[in-house]
């Protein structure tokens, strides 16, 4: 696809700047750019400095959209976070005949390197974090990108374009996917690490969900690799849809596979053509477990995307012995005697926070969750809270999830001898927290910030919270 000379609406700058580095891109491909964002000049005011120079080159439609850009330009270009459904402008457009696209589906057409994409409800940071770790030895320099404003597609494709050898590694949203089918080619090596309810404010029922995340290995072609889980119930229905690539499993259970890498009691073992290979020995597998059984998933799908990229078995396992963390993913941002913090703010669903709870509940472990509802069930969630936390060690952070989570407690009884402590502020909790726990225990204490809600009510995006969530942890218990 060529942009030179050609009419683009971009629709959605966003405030965070996600889409500065599409424009950028964009205007230096000889583009003529119309930039459209519901959001006024003032509240766009640091990505259109962010655009510098080229902003003189642009021509904006700020704080509306208006029916005839989306009529008179020769390719509509859309920001991840505008919704695709039922969108009147969006509808005009494809009425038109006009081609609706996003970064990814340039990114994808475009670049000339190995492409390894990873999506799913949870674990898909990690996964492509870890997959960037493995592949380092052979690869200096690589980092994961992709779900980031901070490293957008469009500002990766001319660092790789100087090098034709080393893999993009991309993790992917259902946002980005959903129209990622209208790219020509696809990733080498997609995976997906499984699926859970979430985004339903977003998609109108899980298979809308599910469907924008087959976009992810929809183009594949025979000699391409698609890694699935499973153990996750909708694998079948990726199934079902008759994927081209050639496919490889991962599993914690007793699952006959016949390629793909399978965690046992004795250890991990790699199966290819039905003959197997063991890869970690017991130890080790406990050692990775020892992160979490989410983190088990995620080592599982990390190493056999890796091994399919072309990295022995022996190079994943000495990587193996250090495994990364990742920034507000179950992240401990302080200790200090006896307490520990960690930081959980990405666990945006129920699954995301029960992990967290799973692998640090205990009972002496505090709990700060709450948030924004994404049309989510919170039974589960509740289930788990009741059996690892205990009521006068639950702090709750108001939003629409909030009363969901409160509801579903009392439901089961868990408000018996402690009333629920709905906050509307984080530094208030924390200083709650700091206030009648102090920092000096005989026992260990966690405290626990795995919200297990998205976060738009009261802060930006989950990062924003995990940002000010740190600020105020040094600042509260230093």
């Amino acid at each position: 696809m060529d942009f030179k000379n050609k009419k683009i609406l971009v629709v959605g700058l966003g405030a965070l700047g996600g889409g500065v580095a599409t424009v950028k891109w964009l205007v230096a491909n000889g583009a003529t750019v119309t930039v459209t964002d519901l959001r006024t000049r003032a509240e766009l005011r640091n990505s259109l400095h962010a655009l510098g120079k080229d902003a003189a080159r642009i021509r904006f439609v700020l704080g509306a959209h208006k029916v005839e850009d989306f009529i008179s330009h020769d390719i509509v270009l859309v920001n991840p976070a505008v919704k695709i459904r039922d969108n009147n402008y969006l509808a005009a457009a494809k009425r038109n005949g006009i081609p609706i696209i996003n970064d990814l589906v340039i990114f994808l057409d475009k670049v000339r390197n190995p492409v390894i994409t990873i999506t799913g409800t949870r674990g898909k940071t990690t996964t492509a974090h870890w997959i960037a770790h493995f592949l380092s030895r052979k690869y200096k320099g690589i980092k994961a990108s992709g779900n980031s404003s901070d490293d957008a597609l469009l500002k990766l494709l001319p660092r790789l374009e100087k090098n034709g050898r080393i893999p993009a590694v991309l993790e992917l949203s259902s946002f980005q996917l959903e129209i990622a089918n209208q790219a020509k080619h696809a990733p080498d090596i997609a995976v997906v690490t499984n699926l859970y309810r979430d985004h339903l404010n977003r998609h109108d029922s899980m298979k809308e969900y599910a469907r924008a995340k087959i976009n992810i290995f929809k183009n594949q072609t025979r000699k391409q690799k698609l890694i699935l889980n499973k153990d996750n119930e909708w694998t079948d229905f990726f199934l079902r849809t008759n994927p081209k690539a050639e496919i490889y499993f991962f599993s914690t259970e007793k699952n006959k596979i016949r390629n793909g890498l399978i965690a046992e009691s004795n250890g991990i073992v790699f199966i290819k053509n039905g003959k197997r290979q063991q890869i970690l020995s017991r130890e080790e597998r406990q050692k990775v477990e020892s992160l979490g059984k989410h983190n088990l998933y995620n080592f599982l799908s990390s190493a056999l995307a890796t091994h399919c990229a072309g990295i022995s078995w022996k190079d994943i396992r000495a990587r193996a012995k250090k495994l990364p963390g990742v920034r507000y993913r179950e992240e401990i941002v302080l200790k200090r005697g006896n307490i520990t913090v960690i930081n959980d703010t990405t666990a945006t669903s129920p699954e995301g926070a029960i992990a967290a709870i799973e692998r640090f509940g205990r009972m002496h472990t505090i709990l700060i969750a709450g948030g924004t509802d994404k049309k989510l069930n919170y039974a589960l969630w509740a289930k788990h809270v009741k059996k690892y936390v205990s009521p006068e060690n639950l702090f709750l952070l108001d939003g629409s999830a909030t009363k969901k989570m409160v509801h579903e407690l009392r439901k089961i009884g868990y408000f018996k001898t402690s009333p629920s402590r709905v906050f509307n502020v984080l530094e208030k909790i924390l200083r709650t927290i700091r206030k009648t726990h102090g920092t000096s225990h005989a026992i260990p204490i966690v405290i626990l910030f795995s919200p297990g809600a998205a976060s738009f009510e009261k802060f930006k995006n989950e990062f924003d919270r995990g940002e000010k969530f740190d600020i105020l942890v040094k600042k509260i218990f230093r």
